[in-house]
């Protein structure tokens, strides 16, 4: 109640229900005013409310304003079944159902200031917002509109009635860096004068400057000291249309008479809306009731039935729901104008744009949601801006049009490719694959920019001296292979980035080995493998030689059919025809075990050919860029690498120097960079090295503006739609070819050994198994035979006896006896 505007609502509400019973004297109910004092803290807030509760046992509360902390009494409200009738521009929940905002629909407002900064084709804007619960709500709110409408909000900041001028200052320090002039405040009537005194004081007050400012100021801005209007000269703000009536006129004249007996030390001022919706709240609370038929009894309450609570003694009102339902289906025409609820909120569509020059407040405009700002708000020379500018501030782009914007390039870059300059005769060239990528980008925006290379030299090869220039305002932009981080964006604004995040290990492919062909395989396997041809092979000639003709011959002939049948196995070549079915099951299996051993041989050959195995011992050297962000903040702190293994370089050629001779003989073993610097190494040498990719990242290639630079934000769409469309890898193309990741840093996968006999035991054991069948098989059969043979012999031995004694009584009979050879 020490404030003005308590004051306010209090004489208001007083003199409502004293005019509404004189009118109404036949009226059976009364109104009985309960006045307690927050005192400006939210504790005592809800101490005070809760004695009203559980003490008096209320029928409806009435607060000016509501905080975080005294949203509470929202849900305390529901509980007990009363009525909340708050002037608060916070939005009544629909979890808060007896919580009525008397107050307008900020969301309607803000599509009204984002019309009227359209308007002046400002494109962006900085918001003040206070840290409150409504003033946050209104956070959300403002960033879907101005997305709606193209906007672009450059920088917001809250601030607190607890800040500081010093607080205050700094952040509007920050607000004199932003290339937006347009400032947005959202904040209450004292936390404004006190940005405003401060805001004159450092010169953004004047010229070049538009402050818009929300009804939040504007309808309080009666409370003020006549001395707060000194720096608020040139200000346009939205405040809430009262059309003014007769009765109006003579409720304000009474208050205006009575408040001065009663605070005859106080400037008397205007009354504000607040005090005429408070008396309009007033009005219909008491005709609520009265039409709710209220029964006075003593049983009008009954015990909460919440026993977990601690707020056990409170009683839920039997009248609340009842006097909640009249309160929302009033529809009646009060001072304010008309009384009307939707969604418990008070529908207000109509707001007046006012222009403050000192004391006096012109009205330039209005904004209605059904038709939009008048056609007065277009004629720009209505209004007197800061400065007592006639001029409407234009915003940066505005400011920039028919000037050429600077643009750093770095002229000492490692990598020519991504940005090159060429003084021929004093005839600048720049070339490259990143000043590709901005001039397609500009190219794509809606408007047109004029821009120029500055040429910017290094001495140590760093960037941040030349984003630095940016941040001095030296340039407005640079452009070229700068990498985003998080250190740099505390002085530069960056686009979104145009290249591939990460970083990558360079790695030489070690192809030139004569015995590289033998690498897939270990020396132990192909000792097996030669085996177990020559085994195969010795174990079907030993078989069929005897019954196969094609295994006959010479000994050198014999010999030259095993190794070859062994041979052309390999590759399904043999062409001798087995007669032995268990022989022709011991080389199928073979066969077998051949395809798995090709089949794997070929794989492996391919994978040792395409990609580079990443094997460091303790002992190898590691190599990165000097000057860079990769050696102290990648390699160093995310890859634990000691100091005494890295080395730096400055150029691909060195690159290519060190990796050549290798860690051994004073070189690297692999060379750590980020992936757009490797996809341009790889291009020069495309046949002599590898990239494979780690789990590190960085923030990619990105271009670098003031801070609060329009340009950012229009400049990342443009390279959002050279992604989709293709044109940024069409552009790499150009400049580098497209080297793929090879292969992730997956510590398993990464680790291609060389295939050993253990990959292999059961095929060898299963060939092994089946040759041991065919050789049992083959000694069975011999056996077998020499027992046949032995009894032949003997048999034919005895036929020899007969046949002798037949000679001697036949003398006559020859050698044959009916063709059978007598031997």
């Amino acid at each position: 109640m020490g404030s003005w505007t308590g004051q306010v609502v209090q004489s208001c509400i007083k003199m409502a229900t004293s005019d509404f019973y004189s009118i109404n004297s036949q009226y059976k109910t009364r109104i009985d005013l309960h006045w307690k004092d927050s005192k400006g803290d939210s504790l005592h807030f809800i101490a005070t409310a809760l004695d009203l509760l559980e003490n008096l046992e209320v029928q409806a509360i009435i607060i000016s304003d509501i905080s975080d902390e005294e949203l509470f009494l929202a849900r305390l409200a529901d509980e007990v079944n009363v009525p909340l009738l708050s002037f608060s521009s916070i939005s009544s929940l629909n979890e808060h159902p007896y919580f009525i905002q008397v107050a307008e629909d900020e969301n309607n407002e803000l599509r009204g200031i984002a019309a009227f900064i359209d308007a002046f084709n400002w494109r962006s804007f900085v918001f003040l917002y206070e840290d409150t619960a409504d003033a946050r709500q209104v956070q959300t709110y403002i960033y879907d509109i101005s997305r709606e409408n193209h906007l672009d909000i450059a920088y917001q900041t809250a601030l607190s009635l607890k800040n500081t001028d010093d607080a205050i200052i700094n952040e509007l320090h920050k607000l004199m860096m932003m290339k937006s002039s347009i400032i947005l405040v959202h904040l209450s009537s004292s936390l404004a004068s006190q940005v405003f005194a401060n805001a004159k004081m450092l010169g953004m007050m004047g010229k070049g400057y538009a402050w818009v400012v929300t009804s939040k100021t504007m309808n309080f801005l009666d409370s003020l000291d006549s001395s707060d209007y000194d720096s608020m000269i040139g200000i346009v703000g939205f405040k809430s249309h009262i059309s003014v009536s007769s009765k109006s006129q003579e409720l304000a004249l009474r208050w205006r008479r009575e408040f001065q007996q009663i605070k005859s030390n106080l400037e008397i001022r205007d009354l504000n809306v607040v005090g005429l919706r408070a008396y309009d709240a007033a009005w219909v609370l008491a005709e609520a009731i009265e039409r709710a038929g209220i029964n006075l009894s003593p049983n009008r309450f009954e015990i909460s039935g919440s026993e977990q609570s601690n707020f056990a003694r409170l009683r839920v009102s039997r009248n609340g729901p009842t006097i909640l339902g009249k309160i929302i289906n009033t529809n009646f025409t009060g001072l304010a104008g008309e009384f009307q609820l939707a969604n418990r909120k008070l529908v207000h569509e109509t707001y007046e744009i006012l222009n403050v020059i000192g004391n006096w407040r012109k009205k330039v405009g209005f904004w209605k949601s059904a038709y939009g700002l008048t056609k007065e708000i277009y004629l720009h020379e209505t209004i007197i801006w800061p400065g007592f500018s006639l001029k409407a501030p234009g915003s940066w782009l505005v400011q920039m049009r028919g000037k050429t914007i600077r643009i750093g390039v770095p002229a000492n870059g490692r990598f020519p490719e991504l940005v090159m300059y060429h003084d021929q005769q004093s005839k600048e060239v720049h070339t490259g694959f990143c000043l590709d990528v901005f001039t397609a980008a500009v190219e794509r925006l809606p408007y047109e920019l004029s821009y120029e290379y500055i040429p910017f030299s290094n001495q140590n090869g760093s960037y941040s001296d030349l984003l630095y220039q940016v941040y001095l305002q030296t340039f407005d932009a640079a452009v070229g292979d700068i990498t985003i981080t998080s250190d740099r964006l505390a002085y530069v604004d960056f686009t979104m980035p145009y290249t591939e995040l990460g970083v990558g290990f360079i790695l030489k492919l070690d192809d030139k080995d004569p015995w590289f062909f033998l690498k897939p395989l270990n020396a132990d396997l192909w000792i097996m493998s030669a085996c177990f041809f020559v085994l195969t092979g010795f174990i079907v000639w030993l078989v069929e030689h005897r019954i196969n003709e094609e295994f006959q011959g010479p000994p050198s002939k014999q010999i030259g059919t095993l190794l070859w049948f062994a041979a052309s196995t390999l590759v399904y070549a043999h062409k001798e025809k087995l007669h032995s079915n268990v022989y022709r099951f011991v080389v199928g299996v073979w066969l077998f075990v051949v395809l798995i051993l090709t089949s794997s041989y070929i794989a492996n050959l391919s994978s040792l050919l395409t990609v580079a195995q990443i094997k460091l011992a303790k002992s190898d050297y590691i190599g990165y860029p000097a000057n860079s962000l990769i050696g102290g903040f990648m390699v160093k702190n995310n890859l634990n690498f000691t100091d005494n293994r890295l080395k730096t370089y400055q150029s691909p050629e060195e690159y290519d120097a060190a990796l050549r001779i290798g860690s051994k003989r004073g070189g690297v073993r692999a060379i750590i960079d980020e992936v757009p610097y490797i996809k341009v190494f790889l291009a020069r040498y495309p046949h002599d090295y590898t990239m494979i990719e780690s789990s590190l990242t960085t923030g990619g290639f990105g271009f670098a503006f003031q801070k609060g630079s329009p340009l950012v934000h229009d400049m990342s769409r443009a390279i959002a739609e050279l992604r989709e469309e293709g044109r940024l890898l069409e552009m790499e193309k150009k400049w580098f070819k497209s080297q793929p990741s090879l292969l992730s840093e997956d510590s398993e996968q990464s680790k291609l050994n060389t295939l050993t006999v253990a990959n292999f035991a059961g095929l060898f054991l299963i060939s092994g198994i089946s040759t041991s069948i065919a050789l049992l098989v083959f000694v069975i059969f011999l056996l077998h035979e020499k027992l046949s043979i032995n009894y032949n012999m003997s048999t034919i031995l005895a036929r020899g006896k007969l046949i002798s004694i037949l000679r001697y009584f036949y003398p006559k009979m020859g050698t044959t006896i009916h063709g059978v050879d007598a031997r």
